[in-house]
């Protein structure tokens, strides 16, 4: 395969995220369902939007990849409004699941409140349903997320694109490329 440039883009700002900056204990949070798939914060919709202006001049982008989790799809559609570049949901690369906020929704009630987007090729679930384990919520094994990354990787590698956008989250991000992503960040990589 050849090598392409790839746009690593973290979500901007979630109510997760910003719950997690305030509290005494971060397990607390992760174990509130109210938080399940978060969405972005007025923060957050305002770091998606300045997003806008850094990658409108990206024009040679071919495809932008998209995490099924809300605050990945809120964050393209302020981010890439008016760019022309084609938006793909892809599964493989949402966040490793060890909170509420990282389980998904159905593919209907996404597509029901993002109609720009494509939901009807993602499996129901599309996230990790695996045993409870003791936790309130599924939780994803290391090594079942270490295997997603690699297959992520991949999938990426084998796209025919020279030049991919992929919205993401920090911690899958992270072990895809070794770089920590705050919120809203992009870092360009030949991938």
């Amino acid at each position: 395969m050849c090598a392409k440039r790839v746009h690593f883009i973290r979500h901007a700002q979630s109510e997760h995220n910003a719950r997690v900056a305030d509290a005494l204990d971060e397990d607390l949070v992760r174990s509130d369902p109210t938080l399940r798939d978060a969405r972005l914060t007025a923060l957050g919709h305002s770091q998606a939007k300045a997003l806008a202006e850094d990658v409108a001049a990206l024009r040679d982008i071919e495809l932008v990849v998209v995490s099924p989790l809300t605050r990945a799809i809120q964050t393209t559609l302020a981010a890439f409004e008016n760019h022309p570049a084609p938006r793909l949901i892809e599964a493989l690369h949402r966040e490793k699941q060890e909170s509420y906020c990282d389980i998904g929704r159905s593919p209907p009630l996404l597509a029901a409140e993002f109609s720009a987007f494509h939901f009807d090729h993602l499996d129901d679930p599309w996230w990790f349903d695996g045993p409870l384990d003791g936790y309130p919520y599924p939780r994803e094994s290391l090594d079942a997320f270490e295997a997603r990354v690699s297959r992520f990787a991949d999938w990426l590698s084998a796209r025919p694109e020279n030049c991919i956008a992929v919205v993401g989250h920090g911690t899958f991000l992270n072990h895809l490329t070794g770089s920590n992503f705050a919120n809203a960040q992009r870092v360009e990589m030949t991938f």
